[in-house]
């Protein structure tokens, strides 16, 4: 995973100043840094900010209102910021917004939000966008999270920091992904997904264990993986209703911080948790 990081490096690095290929588009009410660079054939469209230090390749559509943050890298092919794929769009004004040290790769798609929600996609920083994913209207990301392959975020989708989303997953409207989750190859997701848990792949995907290995590598200690488990032991294990479940972590949270992004996640499920 660390690959992307160094093509970034590279790139912010080794070019001179700002570069905007002859066959290049910019509209003239585009706003990009001074040392952005735009690759051929490419089309900034008007209302479109872009960051310093960003990397716009070949063939890139970019639609506004949209807003790039610094660093931002987009490969060939990719649409972002285009109109929401929703019949209800009527053409009104919304938004794409995305944070600092974004990777999207090639044939990415990703869309404006819509005046049925808050009228704005959100990305934070840091997060990968490998080829052919989808992020629809109206979802807000948080950061550094890695999208496979061919992963599909239909609308309306909250996601946390620090998730895996393996190749070919897919995500319902309005479903919740809680922090350091890992959702394996090709599972198709229909109901929220609780903080550090592990999803098992295919249509009827389940949850089948916490995400230790994850949890280490981003220093949670032996205590606080240790306390995690007896929570989800209490949510998964125990035969418990959510609510008899819920009673039972909101005691343990005081015990264990950790804990308590569960306990949220469960107490502001609108399509119930994914067991």
């Amino acid at each position: 995973m660390a690959t992307w990081r160094v093509l970034l490096n590279y790139w912010q690095h080794t070019r001179d100043s700002s570069v905007i290929h002859a066959t290049a588009i910019v509209d003239p009410t585009a706003e990009l840094a001074e040392d952005v660079e735009v690759g051929p054939y490419s089309i900034i469209g008007p209302h479109v900010e872009i960051g310093a230090g960003s990397v716009i390749k070949g063939h890139v559509s970019i639609k506004g209102p949209t807003r790039l943050g610094e660093n931002t890298l987009v490969y060939p092919f990719a649409s972002v910021g285009d109109d929401p794929q929703d019949k209800k769009y009527s053409g009104e004004t919304s938004l794409l917004e995305m944070g600092d040290n974004n990777v999207i790769r090639e044939y990415v798609t990703i869309n404006r939000g819509t005046a049925g929600d808050q009228a704005v996609t959100k990305i934070g920083d840091s997060n990968l966008f490998m080829t052919q994913v989808h992020i629809a209207h109206d979802c807000l990301i948080g950061n550094n999270n890695v999208f496979v392959n061919s992963t599909s975020l239909a609308g309306h989708i909250i996601v946390g920091n620090h998730t895996i989303f393996s190749g070919f997953s897919g995500v319902h409207q309005f479903c919740h992904v809680g922090d350091y989750a890992f959702i394996s190859h090709a599972a198709i997701v229909t109901k929220d997904i609780l903080p550090y848990t592990m999803i098992t792949g295919g249509p009827s995907a389940t949850v089948c264990g916490l995400n230790v290995e994850g949890l280490k590598r981003h220093g949670f200690s032996a205590e606080e993986i240790q306390w995690l488990r007896r929570a989800y032991r209490v949510i998964y294990r125990d035969g418990l209703r959510v609510n008899e479940a819920l009673e039972k972590l909101q005691a343990m949270q005081q015990e264990c911080e950790k804990i308590a992004p569960m306990v949220y996640a469960i107490e502001q499920s609108q399509r119930g948790i994914l067991r």
